[in-house]
């Protein structure tokens, strides 16, 4: 497999940025010299300047972003840099970014650019004021928001300081690319998206997040415009997620969510030019009732997860997409009253397009449902985009740079290059910079059952307690399921009087925080914090790994991708499940070590790591952390950290 060893020239170009009394260490607090952070800038710099396709693994303490930013500021060429969450994505244009400009002396334009929804609009925000449904619905909220609204200069919705009460409002005060006026809406001119587009258009360097630059990409290849400048270069950080995410932009969705938002503002626009008739709102209430009983033919799918195509599901699909084509068919003649009922016309459209798209059921896809709070959401993703993802790339040109702290296994690179569509990309693997042999310690407990068992949740039980209680707290345990969350945050809760905090309880950010600042707190969660939460210091300093991350059989799309692997003789477990469940186990590992003088226990409960033969797949991916059976040596070095 290709390597890509930085050129001469490129390293001695960084050597005086990078070195242990060089510009970054007067610059930023706390730098430490790292080799691989040295090597990745160089590396990183030859892609940009000859657009080069390269993959990097860089282990956690590298020094990634710094690695990229900076060859990218020093470059002279329009880079878009995305990563996976706006979390990360603020935390880089915030942080980062400022402290990159200022060590390399860079006076480029930058720019944070995010999704129109998280803008405050001025237009829906001044309907939502008059509209008293929404102020027996959110009143406290929209009260809170007013003093904000006049005062903010971006209109970011996620720097509002009560973002996360905003709750059932958000969706009334923010625009999508269905209901948006665009050059029609009368707040055009003051419009905060348009103005942060704007910025991000004469930019140098501009900071996303995968979702909208996969959105611009998509806008481009069907001939729709674009949002963000034509790039040079495309640096994807988090990017073990960049092929699942592609899959929502490369696939098809409508959600009842949708459908009813639009008869809401269908009612709004008819009676304000004031065009209503009956056979109007004869087909909005058909619409409804159409798609409660849409909901109806789901069957028992569980909130948030993907449950596969149920067999009655298509004809109330057909139902559905019959009333909404009557409902364009009503709107037609009554559209040239306002831009709001033109706009909701076209929006009728082409739901009704996607609804009859979903119902014919296209070959290399898979449909599947998701239940959401206002009913089901459904979707066809590709099977394989690693064709569509080479396709894009290759149209784009420029530079692709891709990396993250997890794509190998066994270090490895294949199975992560052919699912994002790269296989001739150059390669760098950086390990981590941490000292895991003095920092940290592995549990993996002998006679746990079968984690298929009925026993196995109260194995966990039995064995994470008295670690937990000589941690005092500070301990995340990471489960694959969230009925697994909550089984032991009940347990957690009549064992421990320490802060214990749920997934789903409150906003991702805020528990986070207050888990930081508890400083031994308990923190149970599933997927969504097995990446991309960083907690550093003593607040975190055991985790605990419930289950190996297999994804769910029944998970309609995997097993239709493991189907088709099936169907061409390849094994899906080798090539699927295997590769994303060590990519998946090495982020949830990866929140113990944060930093240089970080200690901590990692326990992983599941003893197929151990008896299976493929556990010494996934241990060999691991950091090198000393292994131990012997409870008592792990309680005995939690006990040392308390008193440390």
């Amino acid at each position: 497999m290709p390597s890509a060893p930085a050129s001469q020239d490129s390293l001695e170009q960084f050597s005086a940025l990078f070195a242990e009394n060089g510009i970054l260490a007067g610059q930023v607090a706390g730098y430490r010299c790292r080799p691989g952070q040295h090597r990745m800038a160089a590396a990183v710099a030859d892609a940009i300047e000859y657009s080069g396709s390269l993959v990097v693994e860089a282990g956690t303490g590298t020094g990634k972003t710094l690695a990229y930013l900076i060859p990218a500021l020093l470059s002279g060429r329009k880079v878009v840099i995305a990563t996976g969450t706006k979390s990360l994505q603020q935390q880089l244009y915030a942080k980062d970014l400022p402290a990159a400009l200022k060590a390399s002396g860079s006076q480029v334009k930058v720019a944070l650019l995010k999704g129109r929804s998280n803008y405050l609009c001025l237009h829906r925000y001044e309907l939502a004021q008059s509209d008293p449904q929404v102020w027996r619905m959110a009143r406290g909220a929209i009260g809170q928001l007013r003093d904000w609204a006049i005062s903010t200069e971006d209109g970011d919705l996620d720097a509002h300081a009560d973002a996360a009460e905003l709750g059932p409002l958000w969706p009334r005060i923010t625009a999508n690319a269905d209901n948006c006026l665009g050059s029609e809406c009368p707040k055009f001119d003051q419009c905060h998206l348009v103005r942060a587009r704007r910025e991000a258009m004469q930019a140098d360097l501009v900071v996303v997040n995968h979702h909208l630059l996969l959105a611009d990409l998509t806008l481009r290849e069907q001939g729709l415009g674009e949002v963000l400048p034509g790039a040079d270069a495309y640096i994807i950080d988090e990017a073990h997620q960049w092929p699942e995410v592609a899959g929502q932009f490369l696939g098809l969705r409508v959600s009842a969510a949708q459908l009813l938002e639009l008869i809401e503002d269908l009612r709004r626009e008819s009676l304000k030019e004031k065009v209503a008739t009956p056979a109007l709102q004869d087909v909005q209430n058909r619409t409804e009732q159409a798609l409660a009983e849409l909901g109806r033919s789901t069957g028992q799918i569980a909130p948030g997860e993907r449950g596969a195509w149920p067999q009655g599901l298509d004809e109330a699909l057909q139902t559905v997409e019959a009333v909404v084509t009557e409902l364009a068919e009503q709107i037609q003649p009554l559209a040239p009253a306002g831009k709001g009922l033109e706009q909701c016309l076209q929006r009728a459209e082409l739901y009704a397009q996607r609804l009859g798209t979903l119902s014919e059921a296209g070959g290399g896809m898979v449909r599947w449902v998701e239940m959401q709070r206002r009913g089901p959401s459904m979707s066809q993703t590709p099977l394989d985009v690693s064709a569509d993802l080479t396709q894009m790339m290759g149209r784009h040109g420029g530079a692709w740079i891709l990396t993250s702290a997890t794509m190998t296994v066994n270090g490895d690179f294949a199975s992560f290059l052919q699912r994002v569509g790269m296989p001739q990309a150059e390669t760098l693997s950086l390990p981590s910079p941490y000292n895991y042999e003095r920092q940290s310690l592995m549990l993996l407990p002998e006679g746990m059952p079968d984690p298929n068992s009925r026993d196995y949740s109260a194995a966990v039980s039995r064995c994470i307690l008295p670690l937990i209680h000589a941690s005092g707290g500070g301990c995340f345990l990471l489960c694959t399921s969230h009925r697994a969350v909550q089984e032991h945050a009940e347990n957690l809760s009549r064992a421990f009087e320490w802060p214990l905090f749920v997934q789903g309880a409150a906003p991702r950010d805020r528990l986070l925080a207050d888990f930081r600042e508890s400083g031994n707190g308990i923190l149970v969660a599933t997927s969504s914090f097995w990446e991309g939460v960083d907690v550093r210091g003593d607040a975190l300093r055991l985790v605990i790994i419930e289950k190996l991350p297999f994804a769910s059989p029944g998970d309609p799309v995997v097993a239709a991708r493991s189907k088709a692997l099936q169907d061409e003789g390849r094994s899906p477990f080798m090539e699927q499940h295997l590769p994303q469940a060590v990519t998946s186990l090495r982020q949830g590992v990866g929140r113990l070590i944060r930093d240089v003088d970080d200690r901590g226990l990692l326990v992983v409960c599941d003893p197929r790591i151990r008896s299976k033969s493929y556990g010494r797949l996934f241990l060999r991916s691991l950091p090198p952390i000393p292994q131990t059976s012997d409870a008592s040596r792990a309680i005995a070095f939690l006990n040392q950290l308390r008193v440390s």
